[in-house]
């Protein structure tokens, strides 16, 4: 397990289930679990969030798939707004940690990463680029194939798609 810090939370990660896994369920105001005892083989992911070095409110534990070369869980957490993103495999996932409770699950192919642009939060998966805005709205969604990047500067996305380049607002979307 590892732990990470942002403003006055505390993340607590890990790949497998903590020992004490029963005592943060028994404490969390909150505990959100997906297939956690299904195929082996599909990766796990635990995360846990706590305030000021409480016992976690949140715990979140899945299966996901794919798991691996390249699709590894991320977090996002946005500590102005109380919001925590969550994506693992195929699972999307978003928190209001004021009053621990789930806003949305979406769905993608093959979660990669949150990036965190100003008042945007991008989700970068294998087929899909998507934006939602820092209270965990999502804004806009765009079908992409690998080899595919992307680059901010300012509010301006520099989106290129196997050697297809284009530019467009953040906020606003590709047209």
């Amino acid at each position: 397990m590892f732990s990470i810090t942002i403003g006055s939370y505390g993340l607590h990660c890990a790949d497998e289930l903590p020992v004490i896994y029963h005592e943060y369920c028994k404490h969390a105001q909150l505990v959100d679990e997906f297939n956690i005892r299904s195929n082996d083989e599909d990766g796990l992911c635990f995360v846990a969030i706590e305030r000021d070095n409480g016992w976690p409110f949140l715990v979140v534990t899945q299966r996901y798939h794919p798991a691996g070369s390249g699709f590894y869980p991320g977090v996002a957490l946005v500590p102005e707004t109380d919001i925590a993103f969550i994506g693992a495999g195929t699972r999307l996932l978003a928190y209001q940690l004021k009053s621990p409770q789930r806003l949305w699950e979406d769905i993608t192919d093959g979660f990669w990463g949150w990036k965190r642009h100003g008042d945007y939060i991008v989700m970068s998966s294998e087929l899909e680029m998507a934006v939602w805005n820092i209270y965990g709205e999502k804004l806009w969604s765009k079908f992409v194939e690998p080899p595919w990047n992307y680059e901010v500067s300012g509010n301006t996305v520099r989106l290129d798609v196997m050697g297809t380049i284009s530019s467009f607002s953040i906020g606003l979307g590709p047209s």
